[in-house]
């Protein structure tokens, strides 16, 4: 019996809409990971030392990306926010920030704690009390609605169903690793092989039934599915160590980089295993990796 922990209808204002260090869309899997983990952390300082949360699923019910394009606009324009003029009258300098509101269902998997357990309301209490204290990929929350403890029986096709049909009406965010793996197989960048499955081909038929010769249009991907670029974890490019005015002093610390890989939105119903919607951590520390995964059998092939 696999337990977990859902929290329905995030409803977040001007969440961090950076998908990966080039694009901007949903927030990077790596926030809702944070966020899940920022919390854990927070349950075992109240004395819950026993629970981990293991795997995550993330179901984006709504997305509103605060941009905005003009009349004869061949770009989008990010729609920044309006600070507090400086005592000369002049807007102080800021950095743009891309933005979204969201409306999102996030399902925890968690262990250590059963659910005849004498801390069992006192776990779901704290959960509710300080899940509105916290940031959400950066965004306030406006809404939550109450957390729900659910049970799953992977024998019991129906209670599959149900968790499934709790993150609908949504898009639950899986890793498309296999496809990049697939494209680099046959010699391509790893760059170019993300955009080999983003681009959009624009082709011409020419009607010759027709008359008139009519030229019929038709656009389509290399792959069926919503693809999309996704921060997915980092990469260490320095030794572990100590840093000059690294700001916790008790941690060693790193310079990263972000690694970027392809993700699919999917409605939730066409899920048949779990686990091809929950993420958890992989740390690889001979190629320095720290990932967040759908699939770390994947990664552990490419060894």
């Amino acid at each position: 019996m696999r337990r977990f922990l859902l929290i329905p209808h995030l409803n977040i204002h001007n969440a961090n809409a950076m998908s990966s260090p080039y694009t901007i869309g949903f927030p990077a899997i790596t926030a809702w990971m944070g966020a899940v983990h920022a919390l854990q952390r927070y349950l075992n300082y109240q004395g819950l030392r026993q629970i981990n949360f293991t795997k995550v699923a993330v179901s984006c019910h709504s997305c509103n990306l605060q941009t905005y394009k003009g009349r004869g606009d061949f770009v989008s324009s990010i729609i920044g926010t309006s600070n507090p003029l400086e005592k000369d009258g002049e807007r102080p300098a800021f950095i743009e920030a891309a933005r979204c509101h969201l409306d999102v269902s996030l399902l925890i998997e968690y262990e250590g704690l059963n659910k005849n357990d004498e801390k069992s309301d006192e776990f779901k209490s704290l959960i509710d009390a300080h899940i509105p204290c916290m940031k959400w990929a950066s965004g306030d929350l406006l809404n939550v609605d109450p957390v729900e403890e659910i049970s799953v029986d992977e024998d019991d096709e129906k209670s599959i169903k149900n968790i499934v049909c709790r993150l609908m009406l949504g898009h639950v965010l899986i890793e498309r690793r296999d496809l990049m793996i697939k494209a680099m197989s046959e010699g391509k960048d790893a760059l170019e092989a993300l955009l080999d499955y983003l681009k959009v081909m624009h082709r011409s038929i020419q009607d010759k039934q027709d008359k008139e010769e009519t030229v019929i249009w038709t656009s389509k991907r290399k792959q069926m599915g919503w693809l999309v670029p996704i921060a997915v974890g980092f990469q260490g490019i320095s030794p572990v160590g100590a840093a000059k005015y690294q700001r916790d002093s008790q941690t060693l610390h790193r310079f990263a980089e972000s690694i970027l890989t392809m993700g699919e939105f999917v409605m939730p119903y066409l899920i048949r295993n779990l686990d091809h919607m929950l993420w958890q951590y992989h740390v690889d520390l001979e190629r320095n990796l720290y990932l967040c995964s759908t699939n770390p059998d994947i990664l552990i092939q490419e060894k």
